[in-house]
């Protein structure tokens, strides 16, 4: 029996320290920005499996989802409602584009890279339109390369 609740007490703890490591990675979505108007801030995040990722409305009427084509396999999409925060679980390693629905022809969209991008191939054929097109191929440069 006491064998047992040394188990279970080095589990719980692993479990918690696990939790603890995992970060919270901040994104502002804005009217404005460093890097123009209709603007992810930043617009590249490098995460760790089981991080999250806080998408904040700092300014109204922008959402964060995800783009058809441009997730791992197995991953889960996600899509906030417009002027709402949403924080985002990414436990699947790859590549993860995420657009603001409304502002997506003016090129606010956003690459996030969660470990290794085992899906750079296939992220990059998916066709973008507008300003999205310009600045995914800017963001794409972006991704380390040899992972």
């Amino acid at each position: 029996m006491r064998n047992a609740i040394v188990i279970a007490a080095a589990l719980a703890a692993s479990v918690l320290a696990g939790a603890a490591q995992a970060a919270d990675h901040q994104v502002q979505m804005l009217n404005k920005g460093e890097k123009g108007v209709m603007v992810f801030q930043p617009d590249f995040v490098q995460a760790a499996p089981g991080d999250t990722v806080t998408f904040v409305p700092t300014d109204k009427g922008h959402d964060a989802e995800t783009i058809n084509g441009m997730i791992p396999d197995g991953a889960k999409t996600f899509k906030g409602k417009p002027g709402e925060q949403i924080t985002v679980t990414l436990d699947k390693e790859g590549i993860y584009g995420v657009k603001c629905a409304p502002h997506y022809g003016m090129g606010m969209v956003a690459l996030i890279v969660v470990g290794k991008p085992v899906n750079l191939e296939k992220a990059a054929a998916v066709k973008q339109s507008g300003k999205a097109k310009k600045v995914f191929e800017t963001l794409l440069a972006e991704v380390p390369a040899g992972n």
